[in-house]
């Protein structure tokens, strides 16, 4: 699940879509593959037709290839609640630590790569938590919930 923690319906939307841009998934998640139960139902956005959610997501994919980056860039709204970026999900497939370079797919679709030297072995259960934020610098940083244990990481992009 993709969540992001701002106080802005704006800043959020904005937030949500910087995740978006770091999914490595081909399909247009929906806007509630985007958004928590949550942040979809304080949004009042189950009251919309299907037809309406399907607008307001064609609205989004175009807006996301066009005016989101120039907003990333220049607007301090935005540039305030990317710092605020966060990813919670879990681990997919088979996980024993990292050892420079490693690959993490995550169950929302997303692949990031070890962007930091280290070593860490995991013996825990399988598929952890884990929970990706950006530091100060901007760097984005990995931590398994369970064991508090993290590592720089770097977003695999697909073009």
């Amino acid at each position: 699940m993709i969540r992001c923690k701002t106080t802005i319906g704006g800043a959020a939307m904005s937030a949500a879509l910087l995740a978006f841009t770091a999914s490595a998934t081909d399909q247009f998640p929906g806007i509630e593959g985007l958004m928590s139960e949550q942040e979809f139902s304080d949004a009042g956005l189950e009251k919309l037709s299907p037809a309406e959610i399907e607008a307001l997501e064609a609205w989004l994919v175009g807006f996301t290839a066009g005016e989101a980056s120039l907003l990333r860039a220049n607007n301090e709204e935005v540039k305030k609640a990317s710092k605020k970026f966060e990813v919670l999900s879990r681990l997919d497939g088979e996980f024993r630590g990292w050892s420079g370079g490693t690959i993490f797919s995550l169950s929302n679709g997303q692949r990031w790569q070890q962007r930091l030297s280290g070593r860490y072995d995991y013996d825990g259960p399988r598929n952890p938590s884990v929970r990706i934020s950006r530091n100060w610098a901007g760097y984005y940083r990995m931590t398994i919930v369970e064991t508090g244990k993290s590592i720089g990481v770097s977003p695999i992009i697909k073009d």
